[in-house]
């Protein structure tokens, strides 16, 4: 089987993880390739590569992969989910960030990966959200989320008044710093720090947090898979918000602009190696163990 290995190079330094990775899995049988998960400025003392480092491209390499393993934090997993959802191929993460509760092993837990060339291993498959905006009867802007899709103020814009609807059905009007629609796997995420509860992974269900409101009725819901969630800026606002799905750049919401977002099709297959719970996870990340 051959295994793709794609670094974020400003938390893998040198690559060392991945090249350990890499001998790991080539001494257990399997074809491997590293590949940066995103171009790179080399040189000027920003970022040096080791040399003698052969690199592969991240989307040639992918075409007859088996698993992809990235090494960072969910940063890095969440932009590598997208390369590797559109191929079906499984994601494991190495974290080597700060919190990293998508990864499924850490540092010092390399040697787990020849499980890999040995097929021990199993698949979490996890929901996902498809995102668009439509204005005026037209979609200008559409992409799939992992973890979220988030509407926020400008960086000195005043506070949104924001409608929420299920199904075109009212939930909520608030005003606030903006709302965020997430996943179950994007629970543990910004939603979470916007007061979100935090649910299972595994999970099928919508979950919204306004963030910051300025009202004390504006409470996170947590909606069937089903629902079709909408979000636009209250009528008779001259506001604009911007929309920015799994941490991508930001679109601007204009006034009149629906958000809307529903459970996708596709799903991301996630690897597991270790045989630990999500409830051991969330304790050791949020350091309550």
């Amino acid at each position: 089987m051959k295994i793709v290995l794609s670094p974020n190079p400003y938390r893998d330094r040198g690559l060392r993880s991945a090249q350990s990775a890499q001998r790991i899995l080539e001494n257990a049988g399997a074809q491997t390739a590293i590949c940066l998960p995103f171009e790179v400025e080399l040189g000027g003392g920003r970022l040096d590569l080791p040399p003698g480092v052969a690199l592969g491209s991240l989307d040639e390499e992918l075409a007859d992969a088996g698993v992809l393993v990235c090494f960072g934090g969910d940063g890095t997993i969440l932009h590598a989910a997208h390369e590797a959802n559109a191929r079906g191929i499984p994601v494991l993460g190495v974290n080597l960030g700060s919190v990293g509760f998508m990864a499924e092993l850490e540092h010092g837990e390399l040697s787990l990966l020849s499980r890999l060339a040995n097929g021990r291993y199993g698949i979490e498959r996890r929901m996902m959200l498809d995102v668009c905006v439509r204005r005026e009867g037209r979609t200008v802007f559409s992409d799939h989320a992992l973890n979220d899709a988030v509407v926020t103020k400008g960086a000195v814009a005043r506070v949104l008044d924001l409608e929420v609807t299920g199904d075109r059905v009212t939930i909520s009007t608030f005003t606030g710093d903006g709302l965020v629609v997430s996943t179950p796997t994007g629970s543990t995420a910004y939603s979470m720090a916007a007061g979100g509860p935090i649910v299972e992974p595994t999970a099928a269900n919508i979950i919204i947090a306004p963030i910051c409101a300025h009202s004390l009725h504006a409470k996170p819901f947590v909606l069937d898979a089903g629902r079709s969630v909408g979000v636009r800026l209250a009528p008779g606002s001259k506001k604009t918000a911007y929309l920015s799905v799994d941490g991508g750049r930001a679109f601007r919401v204009l006034p009149g602009d629906w958000v809307e977002c529903r459970r996708s099709r596709q799903t991301t297959q996630m690897v597991k190696l270790t045989g630990r719970s999500f409830y051991e996870r969330i304790n050791q990340k949020l350091g309550k163990a």
